[in-house]
């Protein structure tokens, strides 16, 4: 069974008798792949590939005990070919590539839930069949499926005009205008600097054939026989005034260039010390908070909503991605919070262990507390007798 078949093999086919969904917004509820061209930008690549790197370190886990066995597969990954880093990672990349990210169900032979996928379809449209909401997907290579709503999953950014879909990224493209041209005046600027022109005047020649003779001749002693890259402007002194053309290549200067950069920073939540990996502490809190832990918000209540029942919801089954912000403090900050909150009891030692990322100890979920720490409200009894 392909994987084609494992996610829409037992859903029921489009039959073209769908009904389109009317929206309260009058748009037509249909998704269209759209902006996968700037994602051919190395500075759109980068920025998304530290967002989506950063997603990917988020530890996915099943809370409550309905579907066990359903649980007990996504334990281990979300699906037969992914671990929960890649699945996250190219989740991320097609939210933001996109701003529409569909997660469709793995069945098994049973029909039954067994996993689930990040699919990338060209086009999907919000339909119904009888009383049944479905999502139509038209992939790249012509293939239709459909499966209920209620079994997907659907993540959006920059959510508007559509009820049910984000927008496109139209709006970065005139910075991503603005990035080619500076890259192809660096390029001009670049063949430019490493060209010579040379021109000389010839007093002892006045018809065109010797002029064309000579300039064969000293092309073919200094660049070769074949060569048509190289040679020289010859001309008669009939001619005056003749003069040299520079050409002067425009390149934006390092002001211009940050301000581009900064609007597709801007744009995507990111900045310099996120794509290099020098945020930590403050800044890198600032970024979770404003980038990674939207997502992860979202994505727990995406996935909770698509596999479990508003009644398994009641019961406390869901879907939870979260990060431990604490590794990515100072080591300064780690050793403060550290003792502080282990003296107290609020951590315990196997949690400090965890902070800088060490493995657990035998013995290591017991909380410490200092011995100078007393209840307010109790009476301490001393060598000297008792205290109130």
């Amino acid at each position: 069974m392909g994987l084609f078949d494992r996610l829409f093999g037992s859903r029921p086919k489009p039959t073209g008798k769908e009904e389109m969904v009317k929206m309260l917004t009058g748009y037509e509820p249909a998704f269209h792949r759209f902006g996968g061209d700037i994602y051919e930008s190395e500075l759109v690549r980068a920025a998304i590939g530290a967002i989506a790197t950063q997603i990917s370190k988020l530890a996915v886990t099943v809370e409550g005990s309905a579907k066990a066995a359903l649980r007990a597969k996504l334990r281990h990954g979300p699906n037969q070919l992914q671990t929960w880093s890649q699945f996250l990672y190219r989740l991320a990349t097609i939210l933001y590539v996109h701003n529409s990210a569909f997660v469709v169900p793995v069945f098994d032979e049973l029909g039954e839930i067994s996993g689930i996928f990040p699919a990338l379809p060209e086009k999907c449209e919000v339909v119904t069949y009888g009383d049944t909401l479905f999502l139509r997907y038209k992939f790249s290579w012509g293939e239709w499926a459909a499966i209920e709503f209620d079994s997907c999953g659907l993540l959006t950014r920059f959510q508007y005009r559509s009820d049910m879909f984000g927008e496109s990224n139209r709006a970065l493209l005139p910075t991503m205008e603005l990035i080619n041209i500076q890259n192809q005046g660096i390029q001009e600027g670049v063949k430019s600097a490493a060209t010579y022109r040379f021109m000389a005047k010839l007093s002892n020649f006045s018809k065109a054939e010797d002029l064309k003779k000579e300039r064969q001749r000293f092309t073919e002693e200094n660049f070769g026989k074949d060569s048509k890259s190289g040679g020289l402007l010859l001309f008669p002194n009939t001619y005056q005034d003749v003069k040299q053309i520079e050409v002067k290549p425009f390149v934006s200067d390092a002001d211009t260039m940050k301000i581009v950069k900064d609007s597709v920073f801007e744009y995507f939540g990111v900045n310099e010390a996120v794509l290099t990996n020098t945020a930590y502490g403050d800044a890198w809190a600032a970024f979770y908070e404003g980038v990674v832990e939207p997502f992860a918000i979202q994505f727990s209540e995406t996935m909770t909503r698509m596999l479990f029942t508003f009644r398994e919801q009641s019961q406390g089954n869901r879907v939870f991605a979260t990060a431990n912000r604490l590794q990515y403090m100072t080591n300064a900050d780690k050793l403060n919070v550290s003792a502080q909150m282990l003296d107290r009891g609020i951590m315990s030692i196997n949690d400090v262990r965890e902070i800088w990322q060490l493995p657990p100890v035998d013995g290591g979920d017991a909380r410490i507390i200092r011995g100078e720490y007393y209840n307010a409200d109790e009476k301490v009894t001393t060598d000297e007798g008792t205290e109130a």
